[in-house]
């Protein structure tokens, strides 16, 4: 199932990794139990929908890197607010559970909605990388985004539960659960 998400278009912008479901496994078994890394499912049916992890959690510095986000069944979400949700869960993981103080990563510089995205819940631009990765046949630059506890809080946590809020309230809304697990 992860294969199948990570190879479809839509995940163009992300790391290729495994071409065969015997390499996805072995990448999946290799993770080292540092790590978090989740399926999303929609609470009603169980139906897996996504994936995200936290990874590289350093709590001496107390921070880590939160990716691997990636909607692989988008039809099953339309109207529900799933990746608002997954990714509150997962702040909340980072920021109230393991007491984190910075969240940190890199996205595609061709990956404007993935930027665009992160930048209104919160994130900062704190650099680029020239040419990170070689995606698509070429070379291009990673965006470094962090995100501060402080800035959680004020900023991130209230547009959350806005959006959450109003997926919730949509009228148009799907029957199907609108909650992640």
């Amino acid at each position: 199932m992860t294969l199948r998400w990570r190879q479809a278009e839509r995940a163009a912008l992300l790391n290729r990794g495994a071409q065969t479901v015997a390499e996805q496994a072995a990448w999946i078994a290799a993770r080292p139990p540092s790590e978090y890394n989740f399926v999303i499912e929609l609470l009603a049916t169980g139906r897996p929908v996504g994936m995200l992890s936290l990874t590289d959690i350093d709590l001496v510095h107390r921070r880590a890197e939160p990716g691997r986000f990636l909607i692989g069944e988008t039809e099953a979400v339309q109207g529900i607010p799933v990746a608002v949700e997954a990714m509150k869960l997962l702040y909340e993981l980072a920021f109230d559970r393991l007491a984190l103080i910075r969240v940190y990563g890199t996205v595609a510089a061709d990956n404007p909605l993935m930027l665009k995205w992160q930048k209104y819940l919160g994130m900062k631009e704190e650099g680029r990388l020239r040419s990170h990765y070689f995606l698509n046949g070429r070379f291009q630059d990673a965006i470094c985004l962090g995100l501060l506890v402080a800035e959680y809080r004020a900023v991130t946590l209230p547009r959350m539960r806005a959006l959450i809020a109003a997926g919730h309230a949509a009228p148009d809304r799907p029957s199907d659960s609108t909650e992640n697990r």
